[in-house]
């Protein structure tokens, strides 16, 4: 078996290959811009499918990764995986969103490509990421600079899930001997609203943290100014609606069910990442 893991180097990407590398699984890691001293690294960028032919090549699995950005990834992905499928691709991995169903325009009808393409599949659908508090995402840098979250959620309440336990769910549903053939919904270990993550935050680092709630119109601009695609933070600001809404209240047990041991909390990720927090 040899995997494609697409955007091999980012947050889940990297994660995944990291596993299948430990599991001597055969690899090849999709990235714009491969290192020459990394053999299994491949050059991929899907504005320019001349790079997508040989990074499939002799390949059977693809953990497939969408455009960042593209709030209808379609066009760009479905010949990809048309071509994928013809020249040998049996199963797809797919990483879209708990908030995407397969109806949702431009981003749901990716899903349904994959069902509809993909010989064996598998759709994951993971909350939203523990790691969006850390790192270079709007909210962490919030959280350094300003010390506040500000999101259109109000009060609404929604199971953060750590990337760690999101690529478990994905070795398990690209290397497992009978394909998944299912929806995997994932999520933390509990449904919290904002002012509860920067209530944990201030709690573990005694840095205090506040949560800012805005309306979509107003997170739409400042994503904006962020340097965010209109069309795009229009897309999440309408996402953190849906919070507000309760769409988002609910915890699965798919990665328990799947790794054999619980989901990362908020509070252990607060505590293992407590640096991250530092203005």
């Amino acid at each position: 078996m040899n995997t494609l893991v697409i955007g091999g180097t980012g947050t889940t990407g990297s994660r995944v290959a990291a596993a299948l590398r430990e599991r001597g699984a055969g690899l090849r890691v999709a990235t714009r811009h491969p290192r020459p001293d990394r053999p299994d690294q491949v050059r991929f960028d899907w504005a320019d499918p001349a790079t997508h032919d040989p990074a499939t090549a002799e390949v059977d699995r693809v953990y497939l990764i969408p455009p960042l950005g593209a709030v209808d990834p379609l066009p760009v992905v479905e010949p990809f995986l048309t071509r994928a499928v013809d020249r040998g691709v049996r199963r797809v991995v797919l990483l879209s969103s708990s908030a995407v169903a397969p109806d949702t325009p431009g981003l749901g009808a990716l899903q349904r490509a994959v069902r509809d393409l993909a010989p064996q599949w598998a759709v994951l659908r993971p909350s939203w990421f523990l790691q969006n508090l850390t790192r270079e995402h709007v909210l962490a840098r919030g959280i350094r600079e300003r010390g506040e979250i500000v999101t259109a959620t109000g009060s609404g309440r929604v199971a953060l899930v750590d990337a760690d336990d999101i690529a478990a769910v994905a070795v398990r549903a690209l290397l497992d001997p009978v394909s998944h053939d299912t929806d995997h919904v994932i999520t933390g270990p509990r449904a919290v609203d904002y002012a509860e993550v920067a209530e944990t935050i201030t709690e573990v680092t005694g840095r205090p943290v506040r949560h800012r709630s805005v309306s979509a119109g107003e997170l739409t601009a400042l994503l904006v100014a962020d340097g965010m695609p209109e069309p795009f933070a229009a897309v999440l600001a309408a996402l953190d609606e849906t919070i507000r809404d309760g769409a988002e209240d609910r915890v699965t047990t798919t990665v328990a069910d799947l790794t054999g041991r619980p989901p990362r909390s908020l509070r252990e990720f607060v505590t293992a990442h407590r640096d991250a927090f530092a203005a």
